[in-house]
């Protein structure tokens, strides 16, 4: 088993949903990217998502596209960010994925990639842009080394194709709440309830709903339609840039542990 897996077993042992908060690397900068992992480790994340800066997201909404502006034009590279996980994550429990688009790893080749992330630590890769009919060779590679490989459904996604993609998606399902980019909304769609459903119908794997959830209500909401896991985006993203970079941390802490209270005692 990986370690998200693992991860994912020990939680549905103990009927809880995972956590999974997302960041921006490198916004404002690494030092802090460093500190508010360990802070989201420290208040409640079962696992982290790490946002690789990049010119075109197209899956991003303004909030995460505002952070990965900033990033970039502070000088964050893919390298420097994986010389931080190298030396961060050994200090973490929760395990890491990276979500990077498809040209950052082709740009650098599969195999190489795949070899610099496995030596930072990093336990699993989102790639927004890689559909699954093009994943096969990335699914494997990855796998040989001990990284999973999730891949998304869209509302939109067909049953043949939710089918498709369960089989093939690695450590678990992100199901994706709603039809455009991420950001925060005031209330999760209702099908999510019927989309987590018919994936179950197909797979036991885990699930996590991500794209619009920013409330304690909202993340205990999908636990209640029986996700396995709800991914928290673009609310933590405007409260780390909020301020000092020592006011976000503190902010991330205190909404971290709220998130986490909230869908653990739900």
């Amino acid at each position: 088993m990986t370690a998200i897996s693992d991860r994912f077993e020990i939680l549905r042992r103990n009927h809880e949903c995972a956590l999974i908060p997302f960041i921006t690397a490198g916004d404002p900068n690494l030092e802090t990217t460093a500190a508010a992992l360990k802070i989201l480790d420290g208040n409640g994340a079962d696992i982290i998502e790490l946002g690789i800066p990049y010119s075109d997201p197209l899956a991003d909404g303004p909030v995460i596209q505002a952070a990965a502006t900033r990033a970039l034009q502070n000088g964050t590279k893919l390298e420097s960010v994986l010389e931080m996980l190298k030396a961060t994550t050994p200090s973490l429990q929760a395990p890491v994925i990276l979500l990077i688009y498809y040209n950052s790893i082709l740009h650098r080749g599969i195999d190489k990639f795949l070899e610099q992330i496995a030596a930072a630590g990093v336990a699993g890769l989102v790639v927004p842009d890689l559909p699954l009919e093009e994943a096969a060779g990335l699914l494997k590679p990855a796998s040989e080394r001990g990284i999973d490989l999730i891949l998304l459904i869209a509302p939109t996604s067909s049953s043949e194709r939710i089918e498709a993609i369960a089989r093939s998606s690695q450590g678990f399902i992100y199901l994706v709440s709603v039809t455009g980019v991420t950001g925060v909304r005031s209330q999760v769609e209702s099908r999510v309830s019927d989309l987590l459903q018919q994936i179950r119908h197909v797979t036991d794997k885990p699930i996590a709903v991500g794209f619009g959830i920013s409330q304690p209500a909202q993340a205990t909401q999908v636990k209640e339609w029986g996700a396995d896991g709800a991914i928290v985006g673009s609310a933590f993203v405007q409260l780390l840039a909020e301020g000092t970079p020592e006011q976000g941390l503190s902010a991330i802490a205190q909404f971290c542990h709220s998130l986490k209270a909230a869908i653990k005692t739900s």
